[in-house]
């Protein structure tokens, strides 16, 4: 069985390979990259690296060529171009005859009002209508994301967020890797759905976390969508991120994020990492890089 992974060079996609690596056989894992001279740590451990460019579908022929399981890393980039490399892939997967597709979607992404959810809903759909056996991963939200907020209170900020009591299924990165690879390499995951989450907590009870972690309590500044905007552009934030991250405090505020569900530890064999042990990790990565 050859099983094949998207991506592989971006932080989720490299994660998985390592967690594969773990269970699988090297020989039996190949990797799908726009640049496969940044894969030779890949390529050194004895998976096979193929070159395969998402706004190059005669690149995917080749890339998904002979494999059995694939897994679709949603790429990054504007709405549009992300809906169209999806295509992409998806068509060059059913044209590669592959037997299986599991795609890193977004929580709720039938039915979600995030900005972002039309990506994850188009590609589902569009790998519905190839027939293929699928399982759909849809990813609450990496605690990561919340990288420069951190930051920011570690040089003495308040956090600030228009989010309201929306809730949030944060969960790690690592985590959301390792249930990706155990859908890959397992069995009977065809034709599945799973909503990965965290527990949902809001910005307040995550802010306590991070308060409990730094031995300080850590004032949360609630503003308006407008407000919001105005404190990033002041910080520096570029102006056509600005929208997007208003876009999330406001699907955030609308209870886009709010999924409870045991599905993520269902696929670990085991609890989430909670989000203190991740806010520690998080910390001891920002105060390194200094």
């Amino acid at each position: 069985m050859k099983m094949l992974v998207t991506g592989a060079t971006g932080k989720l996609g490299s994660m998985v390979v390592e967690k594969l690596l773990k269970t699988v056989p090297a020989g039996q894992i190949a990797v799908s990259v726009r640049n496969p001279e940044k894969a030779e740590s890949f390529l050194a451990q004895g998976v096979e690296v193929r070159h395969g460019d998402f706004d190059q579908p005669e690149s995917l022929d080749k890339a998904f060529a002979g494999i059995d399981r694939l897994l679709i890393i949603s790429a990054d980039g504007d709405n549009d171009t992300r809906i169209r490399q999806h295509a992409n892939a998806v068509e060059a997967a059913a044209r590669a005859k592959v037997g299986f597709i599991a795609y890193t979607s977004l929580g709720r992404a039938s039915e979600s009002s995030l900005f972002l959810a039309p990506v994850h809903r188009f590609t589902e759909e569009a790998i519905l209508k190839t027939g293929i056996p699928y399982s759909f991963l849809r990813n609450n939200w990496y605690l990561e994301n919340e990288a420069s907020a951190i930051e920011g209170v570690l040089a003495g900020a308040p956090w600030v967020t228009s989010a309201g009591n929306g809730r949030v299924g944060w969960a790690l990165r690592a985590d959301y890797a390792e249930a990706a690879a155990a859908v890959l390499a397992g069995s009977g995951h065809d034709n599945t759905v799973y909503e990965l989450s965290g527990k949902p907590l809001t910005q307040q009870e995550l802010v306590n976390e991070l308060g409990a972690v730094l031995g300080r309590e850590i004032p949360v500044q609630q503003v308006d969508d407008n407000t919001y905007g105005d404190i990033m552009n002041n910080a520096g934030i570029p102006d056509f991120v600005i929208p997007i991250l208003v876009g999330i405090q406001e699907g955030i505020r609308s209870g886009a994020l709010d999924i409870e569900s045991g599905d993520l530890e269902k696929l670990l064999g085991r609890p989430a990492a909670p989000v203190k042990q991740g806010l520690e990790q998080l910390v001891e990565q920002l105060k390194q890089s200094k």
